[in-house]
C-alpha cells in the first residue's frame, strides 16, 4: 500500500514575467514559486490551507452504528466520533455537560430534569431538542435488539417539560443517571434516522463533532468536521478517516510510512513504536482481567477451593507477560487512582501457593483430583497463565478453543472462564455488572455477596457531590469484593500509537476525546 502524501495548495500570486532568460531564469522561478507554496502551507482547522486529516487504524471499527445495537463495548469510541450525549465525564472521572448543559434532582432523588442546549441539530437538520432525548432513551430500553436495555433499569419513564427539558423519572431514588446517561450508554441519534434502525445502523445521524459521508462496513469510514457541533470551534480536525486495524505487528511501519497517524496498538508493539520515534499515548482507563468461577457448580461450591484459586494467582506474571508492563496488577475493577478503588482491600489474598495447596487439601483433593475446562474464543496468553499457575498448586485446566464462548458465558453455564471489561462511567454500575445477582459478568447469577445490594443502593442515594460519597462508593466496592465469583487479576491502559504531528490528547479514563487536538506538519 503506498502511504497517502498530505496535499499542499497555496495561494500564489502572480508573479512577474522574469527579465532573464535561460537556465538560470527558470531555476529562479522555481525556487520562488517552491517558497511560495511552503509560506501557504497550514491546516485549515487551525487557520491554514492544509486540512487536518486523522488517518485512525482502530481495532474496534464498528459492525453496528446503531448505539443501541452496539451497545457500551469498547467501541464506543468510534461511535463517539458521530454521536454526541447528554453528559460526558472528564479527567477525573467526574460528570460534566455535553448535549444538556445542566441537571437538576427533585428532593425525593427519583427525578432529574436535564436542560439541553439551545438551538441545537443533528447533522440531518433534525432538532436537538427534549422530544428527540426521550425517544433515544426508550428506543434504548425498549428496542428488541438493543445492548442497552439492562443499563437503565432505574428509568421507569421519560417526559418533557417544554422544548429542552428531559425529564427522567426513576424507579428508585438514584444520583448515578447523569453519570450513565453519557457517552457509553446514551449516544444519541437523530429521532427522524433512527424511525429506520436497520438503515441508521449503516448510515448513523448524530450530533458529535463529525459526520459520515462515506461508509464500507467493517472495513473504512470517512467523516467530515461538524459545523453545527455545540463546540465545534474546539474542534480543529478536518476529517477522519477511520479503517479497520490490519495485522497488529503491521501498524507500526503503516504510521511511520504515513498510511494511519493513529492506531490502536498492542502492548507488544509498543516498544517498536518509541524505537521508531513515534509517540506511545497510554489512555487511562477500566480494563480489569477477571478469573470467573461459577459458585453454582462444584468445586467451587467449596469456598476452601475459592480461596485456593484466590491465593494461587500471581498477578505480576499477567503484568509482565500479557501487558508488557504496561499494567498493573488489581485485585478489584478500578485503578488505585479512582475515587472507586478501596484501599483497605488492595492486600486481599496475596499470591502464596502454599497456602493455596493447603487449603485444597483442607477441601478434601488431592493434587491432580480437580480437573476443569477453561473455554477461550482464541488463543489467549491470559489463558496458558492461569493454567500454569493452577496446575503449580495441583489444579488440572484444559484449555478449550470455541468461537461461541460469549453465548456460552452469557448463559451461566461455565464453570470457570476468564473475562475483561472496559468498565463504565459510573461506578455503581461496574460494580452491579460484576457483583449484582443480574450482573451480566456475574457468572455465578444469582448469587451475590453478603451485604452488596444495601451498599449499592446506598450509593445511589448519595449525591455525586455529596461530602461521603468517595467514601459510600469504597465502601460498596469492598463489599463486592467479598463476592466469591470473581478472581480479577490485572488492569491495563488502552495503548495508541501516533505521529509527532498530532498533540497530546486528553488523559480522559476510557474516552478518547478529540477537543483540543491539532494536527500539524504532515500528519
Amino acid at each position: 500500500m503506498t502511504s497517502e502524501r498530505t496535499q499542499r495548495s497555496a495561494r500564489i500570486a502572480t508573479l512577474p514575467r522574469p527579465r532573464r532568460t535561460g537556465v538560470l531564469a527558470s531555476l529562479l522561478l522555481l525556487a520562488t514559486l517552491l517558497l511560495a507554496a511552503c509560506a501557504g502551507s497550514g491546516t485549515t482547522a487551525s487557520g491554514g490551507a492544509t486540512p487536518a486529516n486523522l488517518k485512525w487504524a482502530s481495532s474496534y471499527f464498528p459492525t453496528h452504528w446503531d448505539p443501541v445495537v452496539s451497545g457500551s463495548g469498547a467501541q464506543f469510541r468510534e461511535l463517539a466520533l458521530v454521536y454526541a450525549s447528554l453528559t460526558r465525564t472528564d479527567a477525573k472521572g467526574n460528570v460534566a455537560p455535553d448535549l444538556a448543559q445542566s441537571w437538576t434532582y427533585n428532593g425525593a432523588g427519583d427525578e432529574v430534569t436535564f436542560h439541553l442546549r439551545p438551538k441545537l441539530t443533528f447533522s440531518d437538520g433534525t432538532p436537538v431538542n427534549a422530544a428527540a432525548v426521550k425517544a433515544a432513551i426508550e428506543r434504548a430500553k425498549t428496542q428488541k435488539d438493543s445492548a442497552l436495555f439492562g443499563d437503565l433499569t432505574s428509568i421507569r419513564s421519560v417526559t418533557t417539560s417544554g422544548e429542552l427539558d428531559v425529564v427522567v423519572h426513576l424507579s428508585q431514588v438514584d444520583h448515578q443517571i447523569p453519570l450513565l446517561l453519557g457517552e457509553r450508554v446514551l449516544q444519541i441519534a437523530s429521532p427522524k434516522a433512527a424511525a429506520d434502525p436497520a438503515a441508521l445502523d449503516q448510515k448513523p445521524v448524530g450530533a458529535g463533532p463529525f459526520v459520515i459521508t462515506q461508509l464500507i462496513p467493517s472495513t473504512k469510514a470517512v467523516l467530515t468536521k461538524n459545523p453545527n457541533y455545540w463546540d465545534a470551534a474546539n474542534i480543529h480536525i478536518d476529517k477522519v478517516e477511520l479503517t479497520s486495524a490490519p495485522d497488529p505487528t503491521t501498524i507500526v511501519s503503516g504510521v511511520q510510512t504515513g498510511v494511519y497517524n493513529f492506531a490502536d496498538i498492542a502492548p507488544s508493539q509498543a516498544k517498536a513504536a518509541k524505537a521508531a520515534g513515534l509517540d506511545v499515548f497510554v489512555q487511562p482507563g477500566f480494563n480489569a482481567a477477571n478469573i470467573s468461577l461459577n459458585v453454582n457448580k462444584a468445586p467451587f461450591d467449596n469456598p476452601k477451593v475459592v480461596d485456593a484459586v484466590r491465593y494461587a494467582v500471581d498477578r505480576r506474571e499477567f503484568v509482565d507477560k500479557v501487558t508488557f508492563g504496561y499494567g498493573r496488577a488489581t485485585n478489584q475493577p478500578f485503578p488505585p487512582d479512582y475515587v472507586a478503588y478501596d484501599p483497605q482491600s488492595a492486600k486481599l489474598f496475596p499470591y502464596d501457593p502454599a497456602k493455596s495447596k493447603a487449603l485444597l487439601a483442607e477441601a478434601g483433593f488431592k493434587p491432580g483430583q480437580i480437573k476443569l475446562d477453561l473455554v477461550i474464543p482464541r488463543d489467549d496468553p491470559a489463558a496458558e497463565i492461569v493454567q500454569s499457575q493452577l496446575g503449580a498448586v495441583g489444579i488440572t485446566v484444559n484449555i478449550k478453543i470455541d468461537k461461541t464462548w460469549a453465548t456460552t458465558f452469557f448463559a451461566k453455564d461455565l464453570t470457570l472462564s476468564l473475562y475483561g471489561t472496559t468498565g463504565r462511567d459510573s461506578a455503581a454500575q461496574t460494580l452491579t455488572a460484576h457483583f449484582g445477582p443480574n450482573g451480566p459478568l456475574n457468572l455465578s447469577s444469582p448469587y451475590e455477596p453478603a451485604g452488596f445490594e444495601a451498599a449499592i443502593a446506598k450509593v445511589r442515594q448519595t449525591p455525586l457531590d455529596a461530602p461521603n460519597y468517595a467514601q459510600v462508593l469504597r465502601e460498596a466496592t469492598r463489599a463486592g469484593l467479598a463476592s466469591k465469583a470473581l478472581v480479577f487479576t490485572y488492569e491495563q491502559p488502552n495503548l495508541l500509537v501516533k505521529n509527532t504531528s498530532i498533540s497530546a490528547l486528553p488523559a480522559i479514563p476510557g474516552h478518547l476525546d478529540w477537543t483540543g487536538v491539532t494536527i500539524g506538519g504532515n500528519g
